[in-house]
């Protein structure tokens, strides 16, 4: 197994991509925390896991409060000894998010809270730990979005994974000679419930992002999740400061 011992802690991990990888994670051997939110999600990821024979547990986790950020981290290294990787996945996409003229404070703010200021905090208490363990992996999940300009735009979400990028660059750097490497993955659109939701209420705004991917649809959750199985595992020990991206060849379509 790629993953056998390692302690991962995933954020957002009780739906969508999140699920996914810790279902994922938790067949490759991974012992799986999934800080989650919402409970009933959050329990119910763990059950898939150890149903198909993996370990998880839950800690209830708002990653854009500091306490909530510690208390996961704690509870990783409580259960298990050690923790070796941090997926920071949890993210917000709400739908009052458009240009920066139309959008409102309270929608920014809420945003960042989530998208820049949760993987700040989740950074901040795991590096400490990683580092008395002998190093580690981070995996940040940015977007697509945050190499390219959209004429469709989500301002605060664009700006947050922006910001995700520059963060992970300078992490790298700095924790490099810890053992820590740090890297993001730039998803195109996937089906997720956070994405679906919103475009199967808007059948132009789909076709639209369609259009656009030579692919001709959208990705799959475990088309990101197998990416970041890979940044987890010992194989990308040279990996560090990197930004994949994985959209099925959208950046690169000019037409």
């Amino acid at each position: 197994m790629r993953l056998e011992g390692k302690v991962s802690i995933i954020t957002g991990g009780g739906s969508g991509m999140g699920r996914v990888a810790a279902q994922l994670f938790g067949a490759q051997g991974a012992r799986v925390v999934v800080a989650e939110y919402s409970e009933a999600a959050g329990a119910e990821t763990v059950d898939l896991v150890t149903k198909a024979g993996g370990q998880a547990t839950f800690v209830r986790t708002d990653v854009s409060k500091e306490a909530d950020a510690k208390a996961m981290v704690d509870h990783a290294v409580a259960t298990y000894g050690r923790l070796d990787c941090l997926y920071n996945n949890a993210g917000v996409m709400p739908e009052a998010d458009h240009s920066v003229t139309d959008t409102d404070v309270a929608t920014w703010d809420a945003v960042m809270a989530v998208n820049v200021r949760g993987v700040f905090l989740g950074c901040k208490y795991a590096i400490p730990a990683m580092i008395a363990g002998g190093g580690g992996s981070i995996i940040n999940i940015a977007s697509f979005v945050a190499i390219l300009g959209c004429s469709v735009p989500q301002d605060a979400y664009t700006a947050s994974k922006g910001a995700v990028l520059s963060l992970t660059r300078s992490l790298a750097v700095q924790f490099g000679p810890n053992g820590i490497r740090t890297n993001a993955i730039c998803p195109g659109p996937v089906e997720t419930p956070l994405l679906m939701d919103w475009l199967l209420k808007d059948e132009a705004a789909k076709k639209l992002r369609l259009a656009r991917n030579p692919t001709g649809r959208f990705g799959k959750p475990e088309e990101i999740v197998n990416l970041a199985v890979y940044l987890a595992s010992d194989e990308s020990r040279w990996t560090n400061g990197a930004s994949l991206v994985v959209d099925g060849g959208i950046t690169v379509n000019y037409f």
